[in-house]
């Protein structure tokens, strides 16, 4: 006989994210790997004092790891992918019953912290990954593909060159 299935969901009684993420799952590795907290000192100078709370400053840059890790290439896109994930909200700290950040939080952050913290970050992201093991600098991988491009027709390069061969 064939079966036919319903789309029926119990809550999920007695378990959390914690329970269903595994053990040797990339981003528990990373968590425990990468304590991210120093980045609240960096920027705190960037917070008034009083208001409506906002995202914590270690899950913003979670959030950009995730973009880095997982080859996402908009912000959009991210939100997406970690509101499906259970291994994402698992790394950035939000429960089944917890909306991740519009996209449009990160950019306003994004645009508050300015690129020389941006730079700041990844360098002792970096070097954090180097102490701990996970980079060894032996091997460099990069992409090298010649591709034209039309981003400077009106630069120094005569228009002529453009055209196809």
């Amino acid at each position: 006989m064939m079966g036919s299935k319903e789309r029926q969901f119990a809550p999920l009684c007695n378990q959390s994210i914690e329970d269903l993420v595994p053990a040797d799952h990339l981003y528990r590795h990373l968590d425990a790997k990468l304590d991210l907290s120093f980045a609240r000192e960096w920027v705190a100078d960037l917070y008034a004092e009083v208001g409506r709370p906002s995202l914590d400053p270690v899950v913003f840059w979670k959030l950009q790891l995730v973009l880095f890790f997982e080859g996402l290439r908009s912000e959009r896109q991210l939100m997406r992918v970690v509101a499906d994930r259970l291994s994402l909200r698992w790394y950035v700290s939000f429960d089944l019953d917890e909306r991740p950040p519009d996209h449009s939080s990160l950019t306003r952050i994004r645009e508050r912290y300015g690129l020389a913290i941006f730079e700041r970050f990844f360098e002792r992201v970096v070097e954090m990954c180097r102490e701990a093991g996970l980079i060894w600098g032996k091997e460099l991988y990069f992409d090298a593909t010649k591709a034209r491009a039309n981003a400077a027709l009106d630069g120094t390069v005569p228009r002529f060159y453009w055209k196809a061969k």
